[in-house]
């Protein structure tokens, strides 16, 4: 057993109990045991599972996230104030008040990927486990020779769950995996541009996480557009059904903890406004404090004779 493996051997088995439990129950229920129905809301339950489980992390990301749109002021500043300063210490003082801005905030440019970083072992381990269900090989855990067969003879819509569109035995094949390719990038375009687009304060579009933002909204949906040939049909059912949990949460999360003067900010405010919970409150004028008088020194008559240029 490689590293790699290794470390996936847990949860696999994690994967493999989830998966079996939702198709001993299904099954109870009167569902088929080798149907591709069974196997896919088996899939589904699996997701509901993980998403679930993953709700703190999420709960985190959108807080970090939050943060670091507030504190992109002020670390535009640090920015400004090292620019063009290439020595090792300014280096090293611009890293420091940076790391210094995000403990403040409560933040970290890292915290946003948290959520996706946590489900890579388990996708790989989805991944393997039907890779291997495809050659009706066991799992490491409670997929038996028997239900890795039972899940290599399931058919979804005519096509067998562990085919991917490289693999696919005929064009109706190819067509599923290409919609269903074509739906998980697009969920994953939308959920992002919806963060971008509402949730994003105006006033740092232009700022380097913004920016980085950008380019994380094309480039993830062509990674999995590229990739995505590759993965077997119940691989794809699990990232499609997952990307559509995030793109749900991102709207209640958008909605009721919006970004301080984003657009989706100002609409809650709105909402709020019209239902009497919150009351409009008109701007404070500031209103400068009377200056001290200044005390009036009393004039020798020395001093008085004097004239303007110091002169007797």
């Amino acid at each position: 057993m490689d590293i790699f493996a290794a470390i996936l051997w847990p949860f696999k088995w994690v994967i493999e109990a989830i998966l079996v439990t939702f198709h001993s129950v299904l099954t109870t229920f009167g569902m088929q045991t080798d149907s591709g129905a069974v196997w896919v809301a088996s899939i589904v339950g699996l997701v509901l599972v993980v998403r679930a489980a993953l709700i703190p992390l999420f709960v985190k990301q959108i807080r970090s996230q939050r943060a670091m749109y507030v504190l992109q002021p002020d670390l535009q500043k640090i920015q400004k104030k090292y620019k063009g300063k290439a020595d090792r210490d300014s280096r090293e003082k611009m890293a420091k008040e940076q790391m210094a801005l995000y403990k403040k905030h409560g933040s970290s440019p890292f915290a946003s990927c948290l959520p996706l970083l946590a489900q890579m072992p388990v996708f790989f381990s989805l991944f393997t486990t039907l890779q291997e269900a495809q050659h009706k090989k066991p799992g490491v855990g409670l997929l038996t020779q028997e239900l890795s067969e039972s899940f290599a003879r399931s058919k979804f819509l005519g096509a067998s769950l562990s085919e991917t569109y490289i693999t696919a035995t005929s064009v109706s094949v190819q067509i599923i995996a290409a919609v269903m390719i074509v739906l998980m990038t697009g969920s994953q375009f939308i959920t992002q541009k919806q963060i971008m687009a509402k949730n994003q304060n105006p006033d740092v579009q232009n700022s380097q996480f913004a920016q980085t933002q950008k380019i994380m909204l094309y480039a993830f949906p062509v990674i999995f557009l590229i990739s995505g040939i590759s993965f077997p049909l119940g691989v794809l059912i699990y990232w499609l059904v997952s990307n559509f949990w995030t793109m749900g949460q991102q709207f209640v999360v958008i909605k009721r903890m919006p970004t301080p003067g984003s657009i989706a900010h100002n609409e809650r405010q709105a909402r709020l406004l019209k239902k009497g919970k919150i009351t409009e409150e008109a701007p404070v004028e500031e209103i400068e404090a009377p200056q001290p008088a200044q005390r009036v020194q009393p004039v020798s008559k020395a001093r008085a004779k004097k004239k303007p240029n110091g002169k007797k």
